[in-house]
């Protein structure tokens, strides 16, 4: 079971974290803060460079941390939160992932929400620090509040849309 917590947490994490790398930089196929500041305008975000900024640290640090284990709920939690703002981008597209749809980030956050409820497993920082195992009430929070985050960061950072179609431009944050 802990080798397949491991693996489990590796890959996720991993994935996870360079998703945020190619927000925030050249490595892995991104196209720098230019690019994923870009990316979030065109998907109808305001805030420019700081929001693009926020969501790749944000995806780096929950990746790392679920990657090896450490502080599990509250990375699983964070990685949750950036996964649904990711999926609630490609919605419309519907499921599958051949035409752009929510079918990699759904994966990402049930692994992550699996991640929150069982644990780390024994190959894992929080178990070195003696830190587990988490209270349920903790899993259980990180649940609710990972997806619910994501969903209030897409209402509040989202563009509106007027009745004729055209999307609001605010003022850029970064």
């Amino acid at each position: 079971m802990d080798a397949g917590l491991l693996i489990l947490r590796l890959v996720v994490g991993l994935l996870i974290a360079g998703h945020g790398v190619q927000k925030v930089s050249f490595h892995l196929g991104g196209k720098g803060l230019a690019g994923g500041t870009e990316e979030f305008r065109g998907d109808g975000f305001r805030g420019g460079r700081l929001t693009a900024l926020t969501a790749g640290v944000s995806q780096i640090g929950s990746g790392l941390f679920l990657a090896a284990g450490l502080l599990t709920p509250v990375a699983a939690m964070a990685a949750m939160g950036v996964m649904t703002v990711a999926g609630t981008v490609k919605w419309p597209k519907g499921l599958w992932v051949q035409n752009d749809g929510y079918e990699y980030p759904l994966v990402l956050v049930t692994a992550s929400a699996a991640l929150a409820l069982t644990g780390p497993g024994r190959w894992s920082a929080d178990h070195a620090l003696a830190v587990v195992p988490w209270p349920v009430w903790l899993s259980v929070t990180a649940l609710v509040l990972g997806p619910a985050s994501g969903l209030l960061t897409r209402l509040v950072l989202h563009r509106t849309t007027s009745a004729g179609g055209a999307t609001s431009q605010p003022r850029s944050a970064g």
